[in-house]
């Protein structure tokens, strides 16, 4: 049972009762966009880049028309029905309830949900929602080509991502186990893990894969980029591979949900944190702080 109420088709409802249709095609194929989103002090963080995501993965669809107007109103309804301040929020649009083919008809009625739940708060006074830096693991899954499924789309269909997690169960052991999965391209060039995308620092240089590494450009992942160049550290987006994540001086990840987790380790090789992560992660705090919470 859950005491957390969720916003279904204009409606607030207890979790328990929030349903959609066995028909929905967001259900049968997976044909539905989806951001995770953060609030913070009771306002969500980047609204207009995930908005403007969102939309894009509607558009990539062909359903951007029937994504309505009030988003943000009912993400604001949902946080207000559940008293929360700070917290995971996940919106959902999906095609809706169409017959049972393949081929989508025109006229779209779409789902749309938000749920959400308690987060700690965050900023300079705040704590992560992760307890320890992140032990990743290279997979033999490979990331979608563009080509096949866009990397831009942020869809309902993760099975990309949930066969790379369960490559790191499989590999478990008492003594071994991983946070996060670390996915190459098909011509074996550093993607992004499941949920996350990936920085490592090189002689003072920030590194990351480039968006022709069939990444999802993350939101948090371009906010730590205008933060590093806002110091003026060298950035090099571009095509890298394992064994150079695994000699990075320092390394993270970075997502909604996590922010910057420092990398503890790749494949069983130490790298951890250091003075570049530990200042991104000061500046990523104030800015949370300043524009959150300083109000």
């Amino acid at each position: 049972m859950s005491d957390y109420s969720y916003h279904v088709d204009g409606e607030i409802v207890p979790a328990d009762d929030a349903t959609v249709s066995v028909r929905d095609r967001g259900f049968m194929y997976g044909d539905a966009a989806f951001e995770t989103l953060r609030a913070y002090g009771g306002e969500v963080f980047a609204w207009d880049a995930h908005e403007a995501r969102l939309r894009n993965t509607c558009d990539l669809l062909g359903f951007a028309e029937a994504v309505p107007d009030d988003l943000r109103e009912r993400v604001r309804a949902t946080l207000d029905a559940n008293d929360l301040d700070d917290a995971y929020v996940r919106l959902s649009v999906t095609r809706g309830v169409q017959p049972g083919k393949l081929t989508p008809n025109p006229d779209v009625d779409p789902t749309v949900v938000v749920l959400v739940k308690d987060l700690p708060r965050g900023g300079v006074e705040g704590t992560t929602p992760w307890d320890d830096p992140a032990v990743v693991q290279t997979v033999k899954t490979r990331r979608t080509p563009d080509a096949a499924s866009p990397a831009a789309a942020k869809t309902h269909n993760y099975l990309n991502g949930i066969r790379a997690r369960l490559e790191l169960r499989r590999a478990e052991t008492d003594a071994f186990r991983a946070d996060e999965a670390l996915l190459r391209t098909t011509d074996d060039a550093v993607a992004e893990g499941a949920t996350s995308n990936v920085f490592f620092v090189d002689g003072g240089v920030l590194k990351t894969p480039g968006e022709d590494c069939d990444i999802l450009p993350g939101v948090t992942r371009d906010v730590v980029i205008d933060l590093a160049r806002e110091e003026e550290f060298p950035v090099e987006p571009g095509r890298y591979e394992v064994s150079e994540v695994r000699d990075a001086d320092e390394a993270f990840l970075t997502n909604t949900t996590w922010e910057i987790r420092p990398i503890a380790s790749v494949d069983g090789i130490e790298i951890g944190t250091g003075p570049m992560t530990k200042l991104l992660s000061r500046l990523f705090e104030e800015r949370i702080e300043r524009e959150y919470y300083e109000q």
